[in-house]
């Protein structure tokens, strides 16, 4: 699949979002995607009672994702009962039949440790709506403010390509120039503290992705 040929505008995810004043800072700069963090080693975790909150803020025609790190069938599915989330995000060792169990779109996240077959990987997951690429770091799921090699992202997997990993206003323009992914999902790179996000950096990186628009 060629993605220059279908993908105009890069679509943007905010992650790690903790409160309903954030996620709607996120919104009003123009994101297509709010993340929630159901991992509670995480500095971003969320409780569901401040999941359902922010979920319910949020308007028509923004996503929201409910993000986890090798969860139990009853973590998945308390927060499907329980807020409005309409993604799943996997992102450390779940099966394809472990994410496909739940009926709701889902993207698996890759951590890009050498020697990663993207092909294989995007053949298993052949039901996820995306693959998304993040740094590697051993023992860490994600989240690690650090980047990787863009020139290993691949130009014609069959597969929607979101980039992740280091992130920010700075680089967003170059990252997406280089590897042209479908969307692209900064949680650390707008934050002004860990949690807790910078309007104006989430302002900027906005605007330096829909520079990229022809």
């Amino acid at each position: 699949m060629n993605r220059l040929a279908v993908n105009r505008r890069t679509r943007v995810k905010i992650c790690g979002l903790t409160s309903v004043e954030d996620a709607m800072r996120a919104v009003n700069a123009g994101a297509d995607a709010i993340g929630l963090v159901f991992y509670l080693p995480s500095p971003r975790n969320v409780t569901l009672e401040q999941a359902t909150e922010i979920a319910t803020s949020i308007p028509a025609f923004v996503t929201k994702t409910a993000l986890f790190v090798n969860p139990s069938v009853a973590d998945v599915q308390a927060v499907l009962q329980k807020t409005t989330v309409n993604l799943l995000q996997f992102h450390g060792d779940e099966s394809p039949e472990f994410c496909e169990q739940f009926q709701c779109d889902y993207i698996k996240a890759i951590r890009m440790q050498e020697g990663i077959d993207l092909e294989r990987i995007a053949q298993q997951y052949q039901r996820a709506s995306g693959l998304l690429l993040d740094a590697y770091k051993a023992g860490i799921p994600g989240g690690t403010g650090e980047r990787f090699d863009w020139n290993r992202v691949p130009k014609n997997l069959n597969k929607p390509i979101i980039l992740a990993g280091g992130l920010t206003p700075e680089n967003i323009e170059q990252a997406i120039k280089q590897t042209e992914p479908w969307a692209v999902d900064v949680s650390g790179g707008v934050e002004q503290s860990k949690g807790i996000k910078s309007a104006e950096k989430m302002e900027q990186f906005m605007q330096r992705v829909m520079s990229r628009v022809e």
